[in-house]
């Protein structure tokens, strides 16, 4: 079996789970806070054994910089493979209006607002 990929939430990423953390935290509690950012996590870590469990991005021209997607839930997680790395560029609400934040991905926008 190949070593397995290393996984890396960039820092936009990093705050949105953070986010979602804090919205679960005051709407249901620290348990459920854990229990959200805990399923988030075991979703991400399956990455480092199977890279490509994520679906090319449907939009041409980031699926051409070589963007996935991790379907989380109702959480969808953007990332591309560079190497033996996995770097998690955004985690965002798979029901909310995500458009904005892949245009900022095509524009080389990683920052959580812009």
């Amino acid at each position: 079996m190949d070593a397995k990929y290393e996984l890396i939430l960039l820092p936009p990423a990093q705050s949105e789970l953070e986010e979602i953390a804090l919205v679960y935290l005051e709407l249901a509690g620290p348990q459920s806070a854990q229990e959200i950012t805990d399923r988030i996590y075991a979703y991400l870590e399956k990455l480092q054994s199977f890279p490509d469990l994520g679906i090319v991005c449907r939009d041409k021209e980031l699926a051409l910089q070589g963007y996935r997607m991790l379907i989380c839930g109702q959480y969808l997680c953007f990332y591309r493979i560079i190497g033996k790395t996995i770097f998690v560029y955004h985690i965002a609400d798979g029901r909310a209006n995500y458009p904005k934040l892949l245009d900022r991905l095509k524009r080389g926008e990683f920052g959580a607002s812009s």
